[in-house]
C-alpha cells in the first residue's frame, strides 16, 4: 500500500510542472521573442537584486503615458522599469464607460495566463479583463482591451513591439513560476493632491478619489490590496 502511495506522489509531482505550463499559451512567435528579450532582462534585472520569473505588478499613468512594472523582491515589490506608452486612444482621461467611445480602461484589473494572447494582430497581448466588476456594476460596455504591441490603438494600451516583448516576458515568466495573476491599476494621472485639486471639477473626481484609495495603499504598503467592489464602489482589503 505504502508502494502505492509513494508511485503516484512521484508521479503528481512530475506531472504537476506540466499542468501549470500548459496553462500559459505560447506560439511561435511569442517563444521566439522571448528567446530574444530573456538575456538581457535577466542580467537586469539580476543587475538591481531581481530574479526573471518572480511575481510582477503593473501600474499605469495616463497622462504621463508611464507604464511601470514593479518585481517583487523579498515581501515586498520594488519599481522594476518604467515604459513609455505610446498611445491610449484617442479621448483621453476617464475610464472607458461603452464600446466605441475611443477611452481606455481605468482602474483595477487582473492579467492571468489565459490572458496573454501571444498571437495577437498587434504582435503580442495581454488582455486587462474589462469589463471588471466594477465597470459591469455601472453598466459598462466593451471587451477586448489590451496592452499590445504595434504602437497604435483607439482604446487599448499600445506599447512599441521591443517593449511588449520585455512585458509579454516578465508575465510569462512569473506565470510559469507560480503567479497566479498579475494585477494591473489604471490612473488617470500621478495621484497627488496638486493633482486632485486641479481636477476637482471633472465629472470623474469622485471615481478619482475612489482610484486614490488603491494607489495610496500600494504606495504605503508596497503590496497590491485586495481588491473587491461593495456598493458600486472599489473597496480595499
Amino acid at each position: 500500500m505504502k508502494k502505492i502511495i509513494l508511485v503516484c506522489f512521484c508521479l503528481a509531482v512530475l506531472i504537476a510542472p506540466a499542468v501549470v505550463f500548459a496553462q500559459v499559451p505560447q506560439s511561435v512567435r511569442s517563444k521566439e521573442a522571448i528567446k530574444r528579450v530573456k538575456p538581457h532582462l535577466t542580467q537586469e534585472l539580476q543587475e538591481n537584486g531581481f530574479q526573471y520569473g518572480s511575481p510582477v505588478f503593473i501600474r499605469i499613468f495616463k497622462q504621463s503615458n508611464a507604464l511601470e512594472v514593479w518585481v517583487k523582491k523579498g515581501k515586498n515589490f520594488e519599481l522594476f522599469n518604467n515604459y513609455w506608452i505610446c498611445t491610449y486612444g484617442f479621448r483621453g482621461l476617464g475610464p472607458k464607460e461603452k464600446q466605441g467611445d475611443g477611452k481606455a480602461p481605468e482602474g483595477f484589473y487582473s492579467i492571468y495566463p489565459k490572458s496573454l494572447n501571444p498571437s495577437s494582430n498587434y504582435h503580442l497581448a495581454f488582455n486587462l479583463g474589462y469589463p471588471n466588476e466594477y465597470d459591469r456594476a455601472h453598466k459598462r460596455t466593451g471587451s477586448a482591451l489590451m496592452i499590445h504591441g504595434d504602437c497604435v490603438s483607439i482604446g487599448c494600451y499600445a506599447m512599441t513591439d521591443k517593449t511588449i516583448e520585455e512585458l509579454y516576458a516578465l508575465a510569462d515568466g512569473a506565470f510559469r513560476n507560480g503567479q497566479k495573476a498579475i494585477s494591473v491599476h489604471i490612473f488617470p494621472f500621478r495621484m497627488t493632491e496638486e493633482h486632485m485639486n486641479r481636477y476637482a471639477d471633472s465629472k470623474n473626481i469622485n471615481f478619482w478619489r475612489n482610484l486614490k484609495e488603491g494607489h495610496d495603499y500600494f504606495e504605503k504598503a508596497k503590496n497590491p490590496p485586495r481588491v473587491s467592489v461593495i456598493n458600486k464602489k472599489y473597496t480595499f482589503n
